[in-house]
């Protein structure tokens, strides 16, 4: 079930954007990578886990730099961070230890990532193919 939530509230979020034109600013999908990839750090604050807040900053980081760099100058880098998020939800668990992290997360957040970044690819080739 959480795969199949992530996934639609992914499209909805998408398209909604789209709709009421929120995506045409490039910043949109680049905060949402920045939002997503800092619900980690929320879930370690919650747990009261100072170490593993501090280990979340590390990817935090890294994402937030691909969020920046394709809202400025690559748009496709958002569309990649988002991929590499979902890769992240999945092996998370392994690297770093965050007791304040759900347990429906993962596949949640694996589902959106995927769903988001899919779709942004997607808006990507449309427009493109528009404005030629």
């Amino acid at each position: 079930m959480d795969y199949l939530i992530g996934f639609i509230l992914a499209l909805e979020v998408g398209i909604s954007a789209n709709a009421a034109g929120f995506d045409k600013d490039r910043s949109f999908y680049a905060t949402i990578l920045v939002v997503i990839a800092s619900y980690y750090l929320l879930f370690a604050a919650m747990a009261g886990s100072a170490s593993a807040f501090a280990l979340e900053l590390i990817p935090f980081a890294g994402f937030s730099i691909l969020a920046v760099l394709g809202a400025r100058r690559w748009p496709a880098l958002v569309a990649l961070g988002l991929f590499l998020h979902g890769g992240f939800d999945v092996m998370h668990g392994h690297v770093i230890t965050n007791p304040g992290v759900p347990a429906w997360w993962p596949g949640f957040c694996l589902a959106y990532d995927v769903t988001a970044g899919a779709y942004l690819l997607h808006l990507s080739q449309r427009r493109k193919k528009l404005a030629a």
